[in-house]
């Protein structure tokens, strides 16, 4: 099938893969600007550019795709499908309607629920057992075209949102594969959401990171996975902001204390009382430092058990 694909971070690669390797016709890609990252501040191209030119496709990053000129390069294309991955820009209808079949957009979570930016974080962090994909007819509204391919997977034990995006992402460009095979055989039929009972997951906030240790424990750990490995969950010890990873449930009994303090320090982390029951944290990155097994750090600064987080 002949393809446009629309797509930035390591999420859509996996997807620009899947179709390369299903042979279809990508005949051209569009992402984001390169961006500059790191202390030089050096231009560095979004992973699906990079991904792209690997395999020789016409790259194109406009500022947006509302000038005509855009659009009149997208027609000339001559796309049967535009498929798009996590792009990180507004499709106008003028692009939507330049497909025959329209757009269709691999979206990270079993919709109507959280449609939105950080769909994998919400998951975490609402404690869903169950987390997925879903291929959708894109239209006008943000994430509110019809459902064309759901795909499930269970949560994997204290998995974090790291490691769930990239079973996501390549449950995206399996599923993208298999929208594409069913639509040429017209056996790709869309079903509409529903007006009621759908979430949104908004683009995350600094103040959304932060750890409230007088919340259960369940809800402190869902929340420091959430975050993990970025943004990073954070709070505060000692009166420094620390940031928190690899959260577990502590099951031992008899651990108490006040919300935030640290109960427990040994080989395997820190445990940290909450609002009820307490987590287990096993890694840490102090204000400027850099992210280390949380025994080795305390080790470092045994005065900082003695805190509370706050």
């Amino acid at each position: 099938m002949r393809i446009v694909f629309m797509g930035t971070p390591d999420f859509a690669v996996a997807a620009l893969e899947a179709l390369h390797e299903a042979g279809h016709d990508i005949v051209g890609v569009y992402t984001r600007m390169d961006t500059p990252k790191n202390r030089g501040m050096k231009m560095l191209p979004p992973p699906v550019k990079v991904k792209a030119l690997e395999y020789g496709i016409p790259v194109y990053q406009p500022k947006n795709l509302r000038g005509e000129d855009t659009q009149q390069q997208l027609r000339d294309m001559n796309p049967e499908v535009i498929v798009v991955a996590a792009y990180g820009r507004i499709l106008p209808q003028a692009v939507l309607d330049i497909p025959k079949y329209g757009c269709l957009n691999i979206h990270a979570s079993l919709l109507p629920k959280y449609r939105g930016a950080s769909p994998i974080n919400a998951c975490i962090l609402h404690g869903e057992t169950q987390a997925g994909v879903t291929i959708m007819q894109m239209d006008a509204g943000l994430d509110t075209g019809d459902m064309l391919l759901p795909v499930a997977t269970d949560m994997l034990p204290d998995e974090c949102c790291g490691s769930l995006h990239d079973r996501l992402a390549k449950i995206g460009g399996e599923a993208i594969v298999k929208a594409l095979d069913l639509l040429e055989k017209g056996e790709l039929k869309g079903e509409p959401q529903p007006e009621t009972g759908f979430t949104y997951a908004p683009m995350i906030q600094t103040a959304d990171c932060k750890i409230d240790f007088t919340k259960s424990a369940c809800a402190v750990c869902c929340a420091i996975r959430a975050y993990d490995p970025a943004p990073g969950a954070f709070a505060t010890l000692g009166g420094d902001k620390m940031k928190l990873f690899g959260a577990s449930l502590e099951q031992a009994e008899g651990t108490c204390g006040a919300p935030g303090t640290i109960v427990k320090n040994d080989k395997k982390g820190i445990v940290v009382a909450c609002g009820e029951g307490a987590v287990r944290i096993g890694t840490v990155q102090g204000a400027g430092g850099k992210k280390m097994p949380a025994d080795a750090f305390f080790r470092g600064h045994a005065a900082l058990l003695e805190e509370i987080f706050c």
